[in-house]
């Protein structure tokens, strides 16, 4: 006889298992493998099959539950159904990439590229993900905050960007600090308003657990048992580069993006992301993954338009 452990963390364990473990009872009674809940886990016993038809079962009944909000006695016994027949409501290697449930539906890491991406965030403590725009860099390290804050992981998320004036200057536009940094820092919140609730999303930026700020205020900061996020890196100076990272304190994890073909500094190769490569490349613990077109997931013409803009800096457009 064989174990496994199965984690539960992602679920409402109380709803999972339902009013007096009504949930548990059909598995009981249906399958070979034995099923025990301890904490926020699930040990299986039995042979390598039963286990694995078991494990499939756990997986999609965590799948139901955060996909829809509830999860019924009938829901179990045609989940047990599906698999023993063979079939799946969500393969396997697709369940295994899910990063985020929310309530529209679950964000998970697609392409290879994205897939690579979520390995790494996992056994990595510093990650740059470097490469066009569309390919999710900045929406998916978002996705890694807020399931590492809901897991307990760390206690709270700082995002941050270079607020660098891309053709405009910050004095001359209307209104005080805050109205003229915000749209700089916008799609930073559009990310979390598609994975938190409103309310809890602004009961976060008040209490301080969530933090939207220009890169300039990281400087003589701590950050422990936080996520922390670098965004539109290419545009952060060198010196910025190394304020960010030796801000990192115990317990805290650092995702790096950006695309070091649109640098608006000054002198593009004063940009932090561009030297950085050389200077950590190697490091334990610090990894690089690098985007291409092929990841683009927004509208099928992004990755048209990157194609075009390729073709013409490589053809007459580049002189």
């Amino acid at each position: 006889m064989e174990e496994k452990r199965i984690d539960l963390e992602s679920v409402d364990l109380a709803t999972f298992t339902g009013s007096n473990d009504a949930n548990l009872k059909p598995l009981e009674s249906r399958l070979a493998a034995n099923i025990f809940i301890r904490g926020n886990s699930a040990l299986i016993r039995g042979s390598k099959e039963e286990i694995s038809t078991a494990e499939k079962i756990l997986k999609e009944m965590q799948f139901v539950l955060n996909t829809s909000g509830k999860l019924s006695i009938s829901d179990v016994e045609t989940i047990i159904d599906l698999t023993l027949q063979g079939r799946e409501i969500i393969g396997e290697s697709e369940f295994d990439n899910i990063i985020l449930y929310t309530r529209q539906e679950p964000i998970k890491a697609k392409t290879p590229t994205q897939i690579k991406y979520y390995q790494s965030v996992r056994t990595n403590d510093i990650c740059f993900a470097i490469g066009p725009a569309g390919t999710g860099k900045t929406y998916l390290a978002v996705a890694f905050a807020v399931a590492a804050m809901k897991k307990g992981i760390v206690q709270r998320i700082i995002l941050a960007r270079p607020a660098v004036e891309a053709g405009e200057s910050l004095g001359f536009l209307p209104g005080d600090f805050k109205e003229k940094i915000d749209p700089y820092l916008k799609p930073l919140y559009d990310a979390l308003q598609d994975m938190l609730p409103s309310d809890q999303l602004k009961n976060f930026i008040e209490k301080g657990i969530i933090e939207i700020v220009p890169l300039a205020y990281m400087r003589g900061r701590t950050l422990n048992n936080a996520y922390v996020i670098l965004d539109e890196a290419q545009n952060a100076t060198t010196m910025q580069m190394k304020m960010f990272l030796t801000r990192l304190g115990p317990n805290s994890k650092a995702i790096i993006t950006g695309d070091i073909t649109q640098i608006d500094l000054p002198n593009k190769s004063m940009s932090g992301l561009v030297q950085v490569q050389e200077i950590l490349n190697g490091v334990d613990g610090i990894d690089f993954i690098y985007f291409n077109k092929n990841d683009v997931v927004r509208h099928r013409l992004v990755r048209d338009i990157i194609n075009a803009y390729d073709e013409f800096k490589n053809g007459n457009g580049s002189h």
